[in-house]
């Protein structure tokens, strides 16, 4: 088919459409997503965008939804909430979508879950980790993640706690940028109190920090503005002087992850682990190659972990989404494209669940996951909390070995995994 041949995005948005759209076809279910296509979270919004692509193309060419036709209708943000904002309301109120996919980024989903839940739409998110989204009290959002941000610390000290043993590191660096999502992984680490934005409500105290509980000694903090930084030598020299065995760099983007790794290296940092909230995406190895080696991120998603996922009614697991999407796009999957796959799973999921796409409908239907009754997805099985954060979903943890990502972390009855490098390799 022609769409098979196309390997460019606006190539297969035109493939989508022209799969979406026989003339015979009934009036299609519209489905619509505002994404940050360009500005400052563009690499992750193209990548959201590609895989609501495929998911979208492949219910098509299984027959549709309800007997019905799909359309993807997507909007670029700019990585602007107000942007967002209004194109939500447009594509409710003028586009007349009969369901909504969630935005990128923390920053972007927080104003968009209001705006959402006002209006009564299901709001399925793929990237909108930070707590103050899930405390809020709206009944149609649904995270399709691990959990929220301020729990992400959790998986690391465990880890080393169980890998390292005795030479677990006793002294740690943190350093973040003005973040939404980085903000909340701060908090968990160093056992701040989380509030409402705008009020002095608490949502949750998260003391005594990670880090604290597990006998780390935090000896150098800083904050970097949200956008235009570029003083990456300085922040880099003075984690040198801290001396801190532990790295911890929570960067907005895989951009800034490269840059203050590649700083790490200018000054001759030696850290004995590196661990960063960004960098499980190609461009990260492509702008360090190398000097990847040992860091570790945490993730949602690995292409060595056997998920066991459903697409039209029928069984679709994580390594058919690989193939899938390299056939589809000439190259690799990584999180950033499995997450809104796994949404678009989900969603479709509802509504065959409940033949329709009455919102209120598929809200109910979710809300009625149970662990022994889950969505199922190529990021594995999802059933939520009232907050609609995800039951019993520990983060991954991966690291860069010979310039590829691996598994290392939960180990305890997961295929797929590797033993870790540690201490991290000098440069």
């Amino acid at each position: 088919m022609l769409a098979r041949k196309l390997s460019t995005s606006a190539a297969w948005a035109a493939a989508v459409v022209m799969l979406s759209l026989p003339a015979h076809a009934q009036k299609p279910i519209k489905i619509g997503s505002s994404l940050p296509l360009t500005g400052g979270f563009s690499v992750t919004g193209q990548k959201h965008k590609e895989g609501f692509e495929l998911c979208i193309k492949m219910i098509n060419d299984r027959g549709g939804l309800l007997g019905r036709p799909v359309t993807l209708i997507v909007s670029d943000n700019r990585s602007d909430t107000e942007t967002a904002i209004n194109q939500y309301e447009r594509l409710i109120n003028l586009d007349n979508v009969d369901v909504t996919f969630g935005t990128f980024s923390s920053k972007l989903t927080f104003p968009v879950s209001s705006l959402l839940a006002r209006n009564n739409r299901l709001h399925p998110v793929p990237s909108g980790g930070a707590l103050r989204i899930w405390t809020q009290g709206h009944k149609n959002i649904f995270y399709f993640q691990q959990n929220a941000a301020e729990y992400t610390g959790k998986t690391l000290v465990q880890a080393l706690k169980e890998m390292t043993g005795k030479n677990m590191p006793k002294t740690a660096a943190l350093v973040h940028a003005d973040d939404f999502f980085a903000n909340g992984i701060r908090a968990g680490f160093l056992g701040e109190k989380v509030k409402q934005p705008g009020s002095d409500k608490i949502v949750a105290d998260m003391a005594p920090g990670f880090l604290a509980a597990s006998g780390i000694k935090v000896v150098y903090t800083e904050t970097w503005p949200e956008e235009g930084f570029s003083d990456w030598l300085n922040l880099a020299n003075s984690i040198k002087r801290s001396g801190a065995e532990l790295v911890i760099g929570l960067t907005a983007s895989a951009e800034e992850a490269v840059q203050l790794t590649r700083a790490l290296k200018t000054v001759k940092a030696q850290p004995k682990a590196l661990y960063l909230s960004q960098g499980t995406q190609v461009e990260f190895e492509k702008g360090l190659g190398p000097d990847s080696a040992g860091v570790l991120v945490h993730s949602s998603w690995d292409g060595a972990v056997p998920f066991k996922g459903l697409l039209s009614g029928k069984p679709y697991a994580n390594q058919d989404f690989q193939r899938d999407f390299k056939k589809a796009f000439g190259r690799d999957a990584d999180e950033d494209s499995a997450i809104p796959f796994a949404v678009c799973q989900g969603v479709e999921q509802a509504i065959r669940g409940t033949g329709t796409t009455d919102n209120a409908k598929l809200i109910a239907w979710l809300r009625a996951r149970t662990p022994g009754n889950p969505v199922k997805t190529v990021l594995g099985d999802f059933s939520w909390d009232e907050r609609g954060l995800p039951h019993d979903r520990p983060f991954l943890l991966v690291q860069w070995q010979n310039r590829k990502i691996k598994y290392v972390y939960p180990a305890a009855g997961m295929e797929g995994v590797s033993p870790i490098i540690y201490p991290k390799p000098k440069w």
